[in-house]
């Protein structure tokens, strides 16, 4: 595996925690109507950054574009997660603009 790839791959599993437990706690509030599209884009971020931490650990001929995407649907996820108050809410967003900064340094 590439060793440029650890900070990523740590960004990518920080932010993909912090999406699962946004998304989980999402599901509990009072409104969850309101937490729809948060909801949605903790499911996509989780899932594209499992797929660019596998990527980078198999040395995929594609990991730099897969980061590239990853940095986009991050740096989505933050800007809708910072929208609403909650603290799952504002630390996720703290990890999803984490990993995409990451994310887009390692795939430049």
């Amino acid at each position: 595996m590439n060793t440029d790839y650890e900070k990523c791959i740590q960004a990518c599993l920080d932010c993909m925690e912090a999406c699962n437990k946004c998304y989980d706690a999402c599901l509990l509030e009072d409104d969850v109507k309101m937490m729809a599209d948060c909801i949605r884009m903790d499911r996509e971020c989780a899932d594209i950054c499992a797929y660019a931490i596998q990527s980078m650990q198999r040395n995929s001929p594609f990991a730099e574009q897969i980061c590239t995407l990853c940095a986009e649907i991050c740096q989505a996820c933050g800007e809708i997660c910072q929208q609403h108050e909650a603290e799952h809410c504002q630390e996720c967003a703290k990890a999803c603009f984490a990993c995409a900064d990451t994310c887009r340094t390692m795939a430049a």
